[in-house]
């Protein structure tokens, strides 16, 4: 059992008595989101017109689309007049969401704090409820910025003059922590700039080796490092940061890989696999280089490329059962074909992807033509996640698309792919 929320819905009766009404509440997790909805039974909408509006809106956003009219948090959404907003759900509803709550026509949207940044859908107030936030793998206190934007969705432009910030007493809200936040300056910006193989090739496509370090050398990312000598010291004038240091490493690689050459050009392969700008290009390039990937079945060719940008780890529990057999043999031979070249990575200090056939089980289902809610219960998954796989398997077959030059029957099959994946309830073009 989760931790209790406190009571939402006599949390809204009060906030309504002030007309402290529409507020957003940051919640802690995707689950308490969902589960706060159901906590304000106890307030239905009372204003019939209101209701109506609800009701036609959602019909006319809706359309014939059949994962949004009958949506699980519907009932919520036109009686109660709240909803839920993460990035567990379906594109398309979390777009229903945001135009009813820009609209007027909701009393509260429960949220987590990744709204913040991503979403404009002001209200009058934004409710805390705790003081850190999910980073995707551990929670941290809440940063000054992020509380920033997080307050800034408070006040609507042209409708209210101020906008109102309160916090709910709980296990998961530290008053002196809200009480700095409050007046705290933004945090300093620091640099998210990380070597990476795409990186690196892309860079010695026009760059030398030494001209790329001294590049790097004068980066945002070199002089917030320099910037943290302390005070009287003296940074070395050929100080090496660790870009650069992880730079050499990745270019090093790539030579022994004969995707480079010690002169820092890139050799024929390393040409085209500059043109694979995802996350693990060495990888993917080396499994054409092999032949290993299908390029006969789109399916198929979507299914491999899923394993590959599924970032958390699925269910070993899959019933091998219902696996169809040509996607199994797919998958072994793609993951002996790689087994050396991955180990080859390890043992020059790379982290090298995990294959798992999760993933590809769940491209393949849906690139197959299975229906949406049963491809989301064979993942295990939520429907904003598998959306994400999704979503994510495309883009890296759009780069796949430009290897036609070189890999025809594969690039003709990455198109075709993106024709099976890409269709609804994952895309959401009619909005």
């Amino acid at each position: 059992m989760g931790r209790a929320l406190p009571p939402l819905g006599e949390i809204l009766r009060v906030l309504e008595s002030f007309d402290l009404l529409p507020a957003i509440f940051f919640l802690k997790s995707r689950l308490d989101c969902d589960r706060a909805i159901g906590l304000c039974a106890s307030e239905p909408l009372t204003d019939a017109l209101q209701k109506r509006r609800i009701r036609e809106r959602l019909r006319e956003l809706a359309g014939n689309n059949p994962h949004l009219s009958q949506h699980r948090q519907g009932w919520e959404l036109v009686h109660l007049g709240v909803a839920s907003h993460h990035g567990g759900q379906l594109p398309a509803w979390k777009i229903v969401v945001e135009s009813l709550m820009t609209e007027g026509l909701l009393k509260a949207v429960f949220a987590t704090s990744t709204v913040a940044a991503g979403v404009n859908f002001p209200a009058r107030t934004v409710v805390f409820l705790n003081t850190d936030r999910f980073n995707g793998r551990e929670f941290l206190p809440l940063t000054p910025t992020e509380f920033h934007q997080m307050t800034g969705r408070a006040g609507r432009r042209g409708m209210d003059k101020i906008g109102f910030a309160i916090s709910i007493p709980g296990p998961y809200l530290d008053p002196l922590l809200y009480a700095k936040l409050v007046t705290a300056s933004p945090s300093d910006v620091q640099s998210q700039l990380k070597i990476d193989f795409s990186m690196v090739l892309n860079l010695l496509l026009s760059h030398t080796p030494d001209r790329i370090e001294d590049l790097l050398e004068r980066s945002f990312a070199a002089f917030s490092h320099r910037k943290g000598v302390p005070k009287g010291g003296e940074a070395h004038p050929h100080f090496l940061t660790e870009l650069v240091e992880s730079f050499r490493r990745h270019f090093n690689f790539l030579q022994e890989a004969d995707f480079a050459n010690p002169d820092g050009s890139l050799t024929e392969d390393g040409l085209w696999a500059s043109k694979l700008r995802i996350d693990h290009p060495v990888e993917i390039a080396a499994g054409f280089r092999m032949g290993i990937f299908p390029d006969a079945d789109a399916g198929l060719l979507a299914a491999m490329v899923a394993v590959f940008v599924a970032e958390r780890e699925t269910s070993e529990m899959l019933n091998r059962r219902i696996l169809p057999e040509n996607l199994v043999r797919a998958f072994h031979k793609m993951r002996r074909g790689l087994r050396p070249f991955l180990a080859f990575m390890r043992s020059r200090g790379f982290e090298a992807k995990k294959l798992e056939i999760g993933p590809s089980a769940v491209m393949y289902a849906w690139a197959s033509g299975m229906e949406w809610d049963e491809v989301v219960k064979l993942s295990e998954m939520t429907d904003g996640d598998v959306v994400m796989l999704v979503l994510r398997t495309a883009d890296n077959l759009r780069h796949i698309r430009t290897l036609d030059a070189v890999f025809p029957t594969v690039a003709r099959a990455a198109d075709d792919a993106l024709n099976l994946l890409l269709r609804e309830p994952v895309t959401v073009d009619d909005f």
